[in-house]
């Protein structure tokens, strides 16, 4: 179970990252600066690992939304610098939550349950199908309108497990 933290902005620079692992920029590792509404700053490194939604690439100025381990050590420095584990380019009609969610299919902040359908589509990160429950688990939920109780109740439209 991994303890998800997201932080939303607009991307004011994307650059190569130097792992030092090959003595030289090999291109695969790239550093996102993002800014949100107030001003904060958070550099996001991307890894080849690093799901992207729909694939969609993001440039600078777009608005988006990187999810990260919270749990994991981050170095002292400012601004913060954490490994993005999915990158979500925002969208008006689409939400999307990246969490782990228990038996009952309830958000591990309690903010979202899911009803399954048999149109949700549940598929690996590869874009295999995914055959088993997806129930305690870490998953990617893309959604659209939810009901306005505690927790908000939706439908997804498309389930992505993160193995």
């Amino acid at each position: 179970m991994t303890n998800f933290y997201s932080f939303t902005g607009i991307v004011t620079a994307i650059n190569d990252f130097f792992t030092g692992q090959t003595g030289e920029i090999e291109g695969c590792n790239k550093i996102f600066t993002v800014v949100n509404d107030v001003g904060l700053i958070v550099h996001f490194v991307v890894t080849p690992s690093t799901y992207f939604i729909d694939q969609e690439t993001i440039m600078i100025g777009d608005k988006m939304t990187a999810y990260y381990d919270g749990d994991l050590p981050a170095i002292l420095i400012y601004p913060p610098q954490y490994r993005a584990i999915v990158m979500v380019k925002e969208h008006a009609n689409r939400n999307v939550k990246v969490s782990y969610f228990n038996q009952q299919l309830l958000s591990s902040d309690g903010q979202l349950q899911l009803h399954l359908s048999p149109y949700t589509q549940i598929i690996l990160t590869n874009g295999q199908l995914f055959s088993a429950y997806p129930g305690n688990r870490d998953l990617i939920v893309i959604y659209g309108p939810t009901t306005r109780s505690i927790p908000a109740q939706t439908t997804p439209e498309r389930i992505i497990v993160l193995c």
